[in-house]
């Protein structure tokens, strides 16, 4: 890996595409000889519990489609395994590196992890620049007029349009507009050898026979998401999630093509970029409600009544539903999350960090700043949440978006018959149970 002459460095992380990708633009543009690397952080791998992860394989796959791409410009893909500084120590010490580029992360690990870098470089004067690429607006830049953050979404979704509409953060550069990465791939450092390509097993991981949601979205199932988004039992969501999370699609360009489409869709794309400035915000909520005095709730936290949420045996057959979907694809319709996870904390008074691990484990699309807003609104705790007296009503939310049960029978083959189990617990008991819990924890402060 050694060089010579100076090189550059793009570092992909959340943003495993070649096109459409705003640090390698800019580096590929503004510097010859630019190495595209990846490091598989054992931080992060380390933490996984199954070796079957599909994410892992996902990106293991997405990575060896861009090792080959850049090979065929004579170019190469370096893939490390590693914690991400002693990963880096390496490649700066082997190697005469003159700029590092990277698109910016907002997870406070990540953020750890990146000043840790900067300051790395910087000792061995070697330039760092980053860019926005994960989000159409980062935290900073919609503010109320105070410099303040918005925690309630309908104020932020109306400052977030006119700045789109005006253009005027980017100096009235369209903030939607594409960057052509591929006008540069010119400007890859060039190889003699590749490097070879860490095999899955070599980290301790394995194929897995779960699929990964499409790329391609039809015109019609976006312009069509407000009236069908949903019903599980059809075809209605774009089931994009995993794409965004980790940057095989970009938000520019989806956003773009929501704009006249359909506002629903164009305003989930929002929700994500307003959950981020959230957890930019206010890094508590990772551990703790966003609303502090709902930390006093007092959680029943049956284990066993997890345990049943968890394996979809809680006896509401729109629950269970779901969490075997999850479990057996690593994705779960957006509608049944929100049932599934108003179930767990209301219903069973579970704490909604429970359910918010759980579904980090296994979701696909897991993404720290989205997956904590939704358990906070679920559990009444989080910004623009539901209020603790709302309790969703599993049979109702049944009966409106599964009506002939055909998402049911999907996942639940044995409902109906005596196997299904009979529900943990009485729907009228529990909200009673749940009014009563939260009262008292929110009076008392």
């Amino acid at each position: 890996m050694s060089n010579e002459c100076p090189i550059t460095i793009f570092w992909f992380r959340r943003d495993l595409r070649l096109h459409d990708n705003a640090a390698l633009f800019h580096a590929l543009k503004e510097n010859k000889k630019v190495q595209c690397i990846f490091i598989f952080d054992k931080n992060i791998l380390d933490d996984l519990k199954d070796s079957k992860d599909v994410r892992v394989v996902f990106i293991h796959d997405t990575l060896s489609e861009i090792k080959q791409t850049l090979n065929s410009y004579g170019a190469d893909l370096w893939v490390f395994h590693d914690t991400a500084l002693d990963a880096w120590q390496k490649i700066l010490s082997q190697n005469n590196v003159d700029k590092i580029y990277f698109n910016r992360d907002y997870e406070p690990y990540a953020l750890n992890r990146d000043q840790e870098l900067t300051i790395l470089a910087e000792s061995m004067n070697i330039d760092v620049c980053t860019y926005k690429d994960h989000v159409v607006f980062e935290s900073h830049e919609v503010l109320k007029d105070d410099g303040n953050p918005y925690v309630v979404f309908t104020p932020y979704k109306r400052k977030w349009m006119s700045l789109l509409e005006s253009g005027r953060l980017e100096n009235n550069f369209d903030v939607l507009k594409a960057f052509k990465c591929e006008d540069y791939l010119s400007n890859l450092n060039p190889v003699d050898e590749p490097m070879a390509f860490i095999s899955l097993g070599a980290m301790g991981f394995e194929k897995t026979n779960i699929a990964i949601p499409s790329k391609e979205v039809s015109q019609s199932l976006i312009k069509e998401y407000g009236d069908k988004r949903n019903f599980p039992a059809i075809h209605g969501t774009s089931r994009l999630g995993v794409h965004y999370r980790f940057g095989t699609v970009s938000i520019r360009e989806k956003a773009a093509k929501a704009i006249g489409l359909s506002e629903t869709y164009l305003n989930e794309l929002i929700w994500r970029d307003f959950y981020s400035q959230i957890l930019h915000h206010f890094p508590h909520i990772v551990k703790e409600s966003f609303r502090k005095k709902y930390d006093n709730i007092d959680w029943r936290n049956n284990k066993e009544e997890f345990e049943a949420w968890c394996q979809g045996k809680t006896g509401y057959p729109i629950v269970d539903a779901g969490m075997r979907e999850l479990n057996t694809t690593g994705y779960m319709h957006n509608r049944v999350r929100m049932i599934a996870a108003s179930f767990l904390t209301k219903h069973l008074l579970i704490d909604w960090r429970w359910g918010e691990a759980y579904f980090a484990q296994k979701l696909l699309d897991y993404d720290l700043a989205s997956n904590n807003g939704g358990w906070q609104w679920a559990s009444g705790s989080g910004t623009d949440a539901a209020p603790y007296f709302r309790i969703f009503n599993p049979w109702t939310q049944q009966d409106k978006f599964d009506k002939h049960k055909a998402y049911i029978k999907k996942w639940i083959p044995e409902y109906g018959t005596p196997q299904y189990p009979q529900p943990i617990v009485d729907h009228k008991e529990a909200r009673e149970r749940c009014l009563k819990t939260y009262k008292e924890a929110l009076d008392n402060n």
